[in-house]
Parts: C-alpha cells; sequence; structure tokens
C-alpha cells in the first residue's frame, strides 16, 4: 500500500465522518420507534387491565373515525391481546435493529481513531498505511 498523506488522511476523516453520523441518526430514529412501541404496550396493557374489571353484561364501544361503536367484550380483548403480541414482536425486531445499528457505530468509531492515530503519526514525522 502506498503512504497516506495528510491529505488523503483528511479525505478518509470526512467520509468515514459522513458515515458514523448516518448511522447515528440511524439509531436516534429507531430508539424514537422503540419508544413510541414501549408507550403503545403500556396503553395497551391498561386497556388489558381494565378489561379485567369488566362483568359480563358491560359494554364495550369502539372509536372508528368519529363514531363510537357497540362491540362485543371478547372481541375486544381478543384485538387488544393480538395488538399486545405484534407491538412486543416489534419491539423484538427493533431491538434487534439497535444492538446491529450499535454494532456498526462501533466500528466505524474505531475506523476514526485508527485514522486519527494514523494522523498523528504523519505529523510526528514517520509515513504510516492506512
Amino acid at each position: 500500500m502506498a503512504a497516506a498523506t495528510q491529505k488523503d488522511l483528511q479525505e478518509r476523516m470526512q467520509t468515514v465522518a459522513l458515515q458514523l453520523q448516518k448511522i447515528e441518526d440511524e439509531l436516534q430514529s429507531t430508539v424514537e420507534v422503540r419508544q413510541r412501541l414501549d408507550s403503545q404496550l403500556t396503553e395497551n396493557e391498561q386497556v388489558k387491565k381494565e378489561f379485567s374489571v369488566l362483568k359480563l353484561d358491560d359494554v364495550v364501544y369502539k372509536m372508528v373515525g368519529p363514531v363510537l361503536l357497540k362491540q362485543e367484550q371478547s372481541e375486544a380483548k381478543t384485538n387488544v391481546d393480538k395488538r399486545i403480541d405484534f407491538i412486543q414482536n416489534e419491539i423484538k425486531r427493533t431491538e434487534s435493529q439497535l444492538k446491529e445499528i450499535n454494532e456498526r457505530s462501533e466500528k466505524k468509531r474505531l475506523e476514526v481513531v485508527g485514522i486519527q492515530q494514523a494522523a498523528q503519526q504523519l505529523q510526528q514525522g514517520g509515513e504510516t498505511e492506512v
């Protein structure tokens, strides 16, 4: 490999910094998705808890647009259970995404450190390879 110049290292650092910024943006949006899922899970678990205190003859309504429609309790409970399962699966998927994004971020951070070390060596008078 050819010896790296200061200009080569600066260009490489800019490229890696942009890649790292994209990864950080992706991480931020994934964290926001995870937070929304947590909120939805909490809401649905609260609804499920409220369903547990209903009597068999209590009426349940479902909001469809601006209208409240009567709904069977069993159907409403089933829908909430399905929603909870779906949200829990989405949380698992999001958690694995977060893990993968964090791993990529760490690799880019190490790459930045390597470039910085090469730049320091170059400034101290030695040629380096990137």
